[in-house]
């Protein structure tokens, strides 16, 4: 099994905040959940801090356990490691897949989005996001397209695979 997810979905949310996983997602999910087994809910962990975004991020058990790995190396009590916890603990929640597929988005955080009707889930990963379908269309998708636009005809995308990451202010 992927510990990836692969795909996007828009899928109905209720008054309630209840909204289906999309399925090969909860796979992923289970996968990268330790403590899952058959016959249990899936657990992974929805981060909605950082206000300059838009949408909620899911990082699956596995890979929050790795973030939390890299804050617990940064020196105690630095604004890095206070600013890391802040965001990816406690601006956090823990969400559990019940039987039927669903998690439910608490109001805060669907508030926080503008999240009512459908939400748009798209992957990221290791991660994936779940966005108010209108703010991707409008804010997110033409980014990317501009992005593409940029790029020559001929333009693979794998080339991207090969380059260095480009380092800021340098």
């Amino acid at each position: 099994m992927s510990r990836s997810f692969r795909g996007e979905a828009h899928n109905k949310i209720d008054g309630k905040g209840r909204v289906s996983i999309p399925a090969s997602f909860r796979r992923v999910i289970e996968a990268c959940d330790p403590n899952w087994q058959t016959g249990q809910n899936p657990e992974f962990v929805i981060v909605y801090g950082d206000h300059r975004r838009k949408y909620l991020e899911c990082y699956t058990m596995e890979a929050i356990e790795e973030v939390d790995a890299k804050i617990k190396a940064k020196p105690r009590g630095s604004k890095e490691r206070k600013l890391l916890e802040r965001l990816f603990n406690g601006q956090s929640l823990n969400a559990t897949v019940d039987d039927t597929g669903r998690i439910v988005i608490p109001q805060r955080q669907r508030e926080k989005i503008g999240l009512e009707g459908e939400a748009f889930f798209i992957a990221a990963g290791d991660t994936f996001q779940i966005w108010n379908p209108v703010t991707y269309d409008t804010e997110e998708n033409p980014l990317i397209e501009e992005t593409l636009d940029d790029l020559p005809e001929d333009f693979d995308p794998l080339s991207l695979l090969d380059e260095p990451i480009p380092q800021e202010g340098g």
